[in-house]
Order: structure tokens, then C-alpha cells, then sequence
């Protein structure tokens, strides 16, 4: 067994015990949410609440995604339980198509951004030296731009399909990404268990890999809940000004742009969407809050 007390670094001559704690890791992360505030139970409720409703949208939905089923802007009641659209959709199933199709969206984009971001971070802080500031030279002149402004004139360049969108937006975001992957980074890179791997001989995908990266997971875990958030902010925005997610496919931007209009006679409808996007932004942000407490050994008497 390993000696090695919490505050210390993680080096890959501890990955004997890689196996226990592979097989306990959910029972871990359970009996810690137990004695979670109250707040982080229920982001994780949130969160969860979100991924059912995203996963068995099919299924929970009593029309189809696109399917004209009634009169535009037809109230709330029997058989629309949350009315219709403006062009007679329901609501209901539309807002919950919106989830599979946001949250999928955002998903996919924050990996794609982390794996491109994080792993040119990696090598930045790594390698070091020319490497760096070229890396780091070159991601300053994108992140010049404002992100919104330079996803517009990216989409009205290439189109605003599906694989555009997440291309799009990953590799802009890619690029907060690589400054807070290459500062954390930088720290460990630096220290002797790492030197010693360059000593042993150990090939730059090792030593980013075993050495670096397991020393940089908190930060990067609630850097990517934040990111998750923006993201699918981001793409909200876009299709509420008519360049993101296009029609026929359900998109909470999309949605209250759609129905706006029943804000003048008083009508709430157009609020769902975005009270879905607030909702689940406030749980993810919860649940961030308390792993940051967590990892930075911060407590809350509270």
C-alpha cells in the first residue's frame, strides 16, 4: 500500500491501487453526496432530471418533434397541456425534444472543446519553451475576438448545420479551455516525479497523461461545468437569433424567439424554454460549487 497522504501530487507508480478504487468509486461518490448540502443534492437532482428527459424524449413525448397537431397558439389545456407554437406544435413535446437537442448539442461541443483545448494545453505546459509561446501567441489573437461576433461571421461563412454549430463553438471555446489546462499545468510540469518520468525515459503522452493531468482534474472537472454552461448558452443565443439549431428541430433559443410574441398579451409560454435553460444552468452550477468546495478542502459550517 502506498504511503502517499492526500495533499501529495498523483504518480503513475501509485496505479496499484487504480483497481480498488475503480470498483468503489460510485459507492465513494455516493456516501459524499450524502453529507452534501442541500443545494448540491439538488443540482444533481437537476442534472438527472434533465439526462432522463433528454434520453427517453420519444417516449415521454405525446406527439411528434415536428408534427403539426392543432391551430398556432392554441392555450394551455386538454389535449395541450402546455399549448401550441406558432405554427401549431406542441409545446410540451417540443420542449422536451429541446433538451435531447441542446443538451446533446452542448455536450458533445464542451467534450470536443476540452479534448482540443486541454490537450494542446497539455503539450503547452509540457514541452514548454517555443512550443508554448507559439501555442500561446496564437490562441491570444482568437481570444481577442469577441466569441459571439466571431461565431457569427464563422456560421455565415461555413452554414449553420448541426456538425458546423459544434465545430464552431468547440474550437472557440477550445481556447479558454488551453489557458486554464497550460496554467494548471505549467505548476506540475515542474516538479521532480515529473522530471524523474523525463529521466526514466518516458514519451510525451506518458508523462501529459499519467503524470500531469491526473494533478490537474479538479480544476479542469469544474472548469468543464462551467464550460457546459456557456456552451449550451451560447448555441441558445445563436438560435434565438436565428443561426444556430435550424428548423424543423426543437431548440430552446429557437423556441422563445417562436412565441415571443405571446409575451405582449400576457402569456407565459415563451418563458419555458428559457426557464429550462435557467433552471438547469443554477443545478449545474450547484453541483460545480460544491465539488470546488470539495477538491480545495474549503468546509461549510453552514
Amino acid at each position: 500500500m502506498s504511503n502517499q497522504t492526500p495533499d501529495e501530487p498523483v504518480r503513475s507508480s501509485d496505479a496499484v491501487a487504480i483497481p480498488v478504487i475503480e470498483r468503489v468509486w460510485w459507492r465513494e461518490a455516493w456516501k459524499e453526496l450524502k453529507k452534501a448540502q442541500w443545494t448540491a443534492k439538488l443540482g444533481v437532482v437537476i442534472i438527472l432530471s434533465y439526462v432522463f428527459v433528454a434520453v427517453f424524449a420519444p417516449i415521454l413525448t405525446p406527439y411528434g418533434e415536428s408534427q403539426i397537431v392543432g391551430d398556432a397558439f392554441e392555450p394551455w389545456g386538454d389535449p395541450y397541456l402546455l399549448g401550441t407554437d406558432n405554427l401549431g406544435r406542441d409545446m410540451l413535446t417540443r420542449l422536451i425534444y429541446g433538451a435531447r437537442n441542446t443538451l446533446g448539442i452542448a455536450f458533445v461541443t464542451t467534450i470536443l472543446a476540452f479534448v482540443v483545448g486541454g490537450g494542446l494545453g497539455l503539450t503547452a505546459a509540457t514541452l514548454r519553451g517555443w512550443t508554448d509561446q507559439g501555442l500561446s501567441r496564437i490562441v491570444d489573437v482568437f481570444m481577442a475576438i469577441p466569441v459571439l461576433i466571431f461565431a457569427l461571421v464563422l456560421i455565415a461563412i461555413f452554414g449553420s448545420t448541426v456538425q458546423n454549430l459544434i465545430i464552431i463553438i468547440a474550437l472557440l471555446d477550445s481556447t479558454r479551455v488551453f489557458r486554464l489546462t497550460r496554467a494548471v499545468g505549467m505548476n506540475v510540469a515542474v516538479m521532480d516525479f515529473v522530471e524523474a518520468a523525463k529521466l526514466r525515459g518516458e514519451g510525451l503522452s506518458w508523462i501529459m497523461l499519467r503524470e500531469v493531468l491526473p494533478n490537474i482534474l479538479p480544476p479542469l472537472v469544474v472548469e468543464f461545468g462551467l464550460r457546459f454552461c456557456f456552451v449550451f448558452l451560447l448555441i441558445a443565443t445563436l438560435s434565438f437569433l436565428g443561426v444556430g439549431v435550424q428548423p424543423p428541430t426543437a431548440d430552446w433559443g429557437s423556441m422563445v424567439r417562436d412565441n415571443a410574441t405571446l409575451i405582449t398579451y400576457g402569456d407565459i409560454t415563451p418563458l419555458l424554454p428559457a426557464g429550462a435553460i435557467a433552471l438547469l444552468t443554477v443545478g449545474v452550477n450547484f453541483v460545480v460549487d460544491w465539488f470546488l468546495q470539495k477538491t480545495s478542502g474549503l468546509h461549510d459550517d453552514h
